[in-house]
């Protein structure tokens, strides 16, 4: 009687665990069939604001000195008198230096207006003849 129940349990274990054995065995062969894909081709990365050199080159005044507005576009708040400002060439709007500088080393375009600031500026500035 004894015997008659463990070959019970014994036997759909071993039916059981020889399946699966046969299904690892067989994800291994087809995972070994598969040859590896080519690598996807890599998009270039574009360097799309400005850099620190040129973020310099940029004008700087203060809050009292702006005539577009006394508004920062990047974040939304008031520019006091005595607070640092920088300036977008060509179209002088004006923002908070920290947050000009934050969205000008992103983008190459003005917050307000998106006027580009082409490279054509920076050289400019650097040869004035």
């Amino acid at each position: 009687m004894l015997a008659s129940v463990l070959l019970a349990l014994f036997l759909p274990c071993l039916g059981m665990s020889g399946i699966f054995i046969v299904y690892i065995c067989l994800l291994w062969y087809v995972s070994s069939l598969n040859q590896p894909d080519p690598p996807l081709p890599v998009k270039p990365v574009t360097v799309l604001g400005l850099s620190a050199s040129e973020l310099e080159k940029l004008p700087k005044v203060t809050g009292k000195d702006l005539v577009m507005g006394t508004d920062c576009a990047v974040c939304l708040d008031e520019i006091e008198s005595e607070q640092p400002v920088r300036l977008v060439p060509g179209c002088n709007h004006g923002f908070h230096l920290q947050c000009a500088d934050a969205w000008l080393s992103r983008h190459s375009a003005c917050p307000v207006c998106r006027a580009k600031l082409d490279s054509d500026f920076f050289n400019a500035l650097e040869n004035p003849c």
